[in-house]
């Protein structure tokens, strides 16, 4: 076993939570060094979008359907960015404001960054493209780079590129070391944030599977270190298009074009960091270039007429309560929020399976159940898995029951003993296909698992909210627990991420106010 490898599973092992031991943190809040939650280059042109508030959007149910495509102008683009990466609100409490971004996050710390590479569509001289950062309190673009070239005549007119990049500092802050973790799983939320947002204007996202960390460290500018006090590193690029695009699209054509030191220098976001050496350990591991994975069909989904697609984005909200006598849903509603993550989110091989809680869902028993998301997994699943399991087949042709009963008392221990996992509809574990998957394509396929987790947990999140009930993602379980309910004895299949739907408590001492 290679070196990278190695690390990935002493990682992995390492921050698991379970009863007697958490994975280690700072075990408070020091506030004296929390993170500006809002990168900003000090020293570049920024340019103000106009907002898209009053923009019409399709209904949330027609997202899945051929859309006629918006011209791609500053107005659309603004719209893309609002509606992913944009400010939903912000809170206010007892003398405290907080903002509630489009896209979910571990703590609502956002350690996720978006840049734009555009041909001259925002360009005074129209000969040049540029590279941007956008900064969501302001919404905004930051010019960091201008530069002549031709690349965009291999993609479909008025395709443009998006990358996204984390700064692990902030979750690091408030988890220590599982908080790498986190912060994969907000880069996949980041990913459908965009696909979402992307699909309301009739546009495509494809995810560049074949360009390494080092490229796109060198197309955001990330390696230029002395332009940061903070490290960030590359996580994805994808083009939106008007069209379809290969997958394997390179980019050295771009990186020749563009200049050596870019404008801007990054604000500091914190006095001092604490030091966790396995952070850093963790991120070089997975630099490793990543290996395209086999591509696959999607399915159409079928929903009940819902309101307006940027109503369900910006009243995405994560919850701490549910309301139990109000959480029962419906049996079309589950089916509608289990078909909606069925397929792969980038039209690649699924690797995650869903391990549900079924509480309060009218026509289903109560019990534990397994959602089987690529069949090519399902004889290793059942021979993993306890022996005891019935695996009946139920209406939905990849949910099975495993075991009937009363789950919401384990369902709570394993999540961190939190009411939120068992006083909803139901609640689930992203069960990955782990250790084959990691030796089979590289230490790059460790961040890639948490992205598909994160991917689904945006789209239930968003599917929740169209119904008017409530979801969130619960980062805090107990890895081997879980592991053990499931009879599972090695990590041929892992754990990755819960996550619960009900209908959640409002607090109404909480103050609302508009993002911008």
């Amino acid at each position: 076993m290679n070196k990278s490898l190695q690390k990935v599973f002493e990682y992995h092992e390492t921050t698991k939570h379970a009863k007697n031991r958490y994975a280690r943190s700072l075990g408070y809040m020091d506030w004296a060094t929390q993170p500006d939650p809002f990168r900003v280059y000090n020293g570049t042109k920024t340019i103000k979008l106009p907002l898209a508030i009053t923009n019409p959007t399709p209904p949330y149910h027609l997202l899945d359907a051929e859309l006629p495509s918006a011209p791609v102008l500053k107005e659309s683009i603004s719209q893309l960015l609002q509606f992913s990466m944009g400010l939903a609100a912000w809170k206010e409490s007892g003398g405290s404001s907080w903002a509630v971004r489009c896209n979910a996050s571990s703590g609502n710390l956002h350690p996720t960054e978006a840049y734009l590479v555009l041909p001259s569509l925002l360009q005074e001289q129209k000969s040049k493209s540029s590279l941007y950062h956008y900064k969501p309190k302001e919404h905004a673009l930051e010019e960091l780079a201008s530069f002549e070239t031709s690349f965009w005549e291999q993609l479909p007119e008025n395709s443009f590129i998006v990358g996204l990049s984390s700064i692990s500092w902030r979750e690091v802050w408030k988890y220590g070391e599982r908080a790498f973790r986190y912060t994969q799983l907000d880069a996949g939320h980041a990913w459908q944030a965009f696909t979402v947002s992307a699909k309301m204007l009739g546009w495509k996202v494809t995810r560049l599977d074949s360009v390494c960390d080092e490229e796109i460290s060198a197309l955001l500018g990330l390696n230029q270190k002395e332009r940061f006090f903070e490290d960030e590193n590359p996580d994805m690029l994808f083009v939106i298009s008007q069209e379809n695009i290969d997958p394997r699209l390179h980019i050295e054509e771009l990186l020749s074009n563009i200049p050596l030191t870019f404008e801007g220098i990054a604000n500091r976001l914190s006095p001092s960091m604490q030091k966790w050496d396995i952070i850093p350990a963790i991120e070089e591991a997975t630099l490793e270039p990543q290996i395209p994975q086999p591509s696959t069909l999607k399915s159409e989904i079928t929903r009940a007429p819902s309101r307006e697609s940027k109503e369900v984005v910006l009243n995405r909200r994560s919850v701490h309560v549910m309301q139990k006598e109000l959480s029962t849903i419906t049996k079309e509603q589950f089916h509608t929020m289990l078909f909606s993550i069925l397929d792969s989110q980038d039209a690649k091989e699924n690797s995650t399976h869903l391990v549900i809680f079924v509480h309060q869902v009218q026509d289903y028993e109560s019990g534990l159940y397994v959602l089987v998301r690529n069949f090519r997994d399902k004889d290793d699943l059942v021979k993993e898995m306890d022996e005891k399991f019935s695996w009946t087949h139920t209406e939905f042709e990849h949910l099975y029951l495993l075991q009937s009963g009363d789950f919401r008392v384990i369902s709570k221990a394993v999540s961190c003993s939190q009411d939120i996992a068992s006083d909803g509809a139901f609640s689930l574990g992203m069960l990955c296909n782990f250790v084959s998957q990691i030796e089979m394509f590289g230490a790059h396929r460790y961040k890639e698992l948490y992205w598909e987790c994160g991917a689904m947990g945006q789209q239930l999140y968003l599917e929740a909210t169209s119904m008017g009930l409530s979801g969130t993602g619960i980062g805090c379980f107990l890895d081997d627990d879980m592991h053990k309910l499931l009879g599972l004895k090695n990590n041929r299949f892992q754990i990755l991420y819960h996550f619960t739907v009900g209908r959640g408590y409002v607090d109404n001492r909480i103050m609302t106010k508009p993002a911008y």
